[in-house]
């Protein structure tokens, strides 16, 4: 038996991605978690060998969640399941902890072989992500983005996506003045000074795709 946490906090998402993984995992038990919160309660309160999580969630991120359960249970593997394309995420998942990333149009049989290598403590990277990283690694310099904080990478999206201050606020489950300070902090690492220069910074750097 494989005892799998699957956190997203879309529902629907959550039943359709539960039922591929009931279909096709052999002896597979899914749990849900509709946040990281919910998440972190489950694993200290029971036995798992798995945890599938989306990054992007209200309140703690997925890659807080990551974090944070790589400090609790050291031994328990994250697979991150994300709609955003491996550019953008996959760098800082793996460096947080995650034993694999995905994405959520993956091919079936690539998302059940990532399951069974993470189940066995396998690292899975799939061939474009691993291309990737192999390009970044060789030859790429980073780019000023790579200096943010997950929390400030983050704000930076959602501001370059045309989101208010307080509609950010609003989605992450932060204050205003705390977002405020995000972006001031964002604003001076890149010596810019209004919303739309990292509106701008976002588009031509394609960290709005997904």
């Amino acid at each position: 038996m494989i005892r799998i946490l699957l956190v997203d906090d879309h529902p629907v998402a959550r039943h359709g991605i539960k039922a591929l993984i009931v279909e096709r995992v052999k002896d597979a038990v899914v749990g849900e978690a509709p946040d990281a919160t919910s998440a972190l309660r489950q694993v200290q309160d029971g036995a798992w060998d798995l945890v599938i999580a989306d990054l992007s969630m209200p309140g703690m991120s997925g890659l807080e969640l990551v974090k944070e359960l790589r400090r609790i249970r050291p031994t328990l593997p994250t697979l991150v399941l994300s709609m955003h394309p491996p550019s953008q995420f996959a760098r800082r998942a793996l460096s947080a902890g995650a034993i694999g990333y995905l994405t959520k149009d993956s091919k079936l049989d690539e998302f059940v072989r990532a399951i069974e290598q993470a189940r066995r403590g396998r690292r899975y990277i799939s061939p474009d992500t691993a291309d990737l990283l192999l390009r970044q690694g060789a030859t790429w310099e980073a780019p000023p983005h790579e200096s943010l904080s997950d929390r400030e990478y983050q704000v930076l999206r959602l501001i370059g996506s045309g989101q208010t201050i307080s509609d950010i606020g609003r989605d992450l489950g932060l204050s205003v003045k705390t977002v405020s300070t995000y972006r001031s902090r964002v604003l001076e690492k890149f010596g810019m000074r209004t919303n739309a220069e990292l509106m701008r910074y976002a588009i031509e750097n394609r960290l709005l795709e997904t």
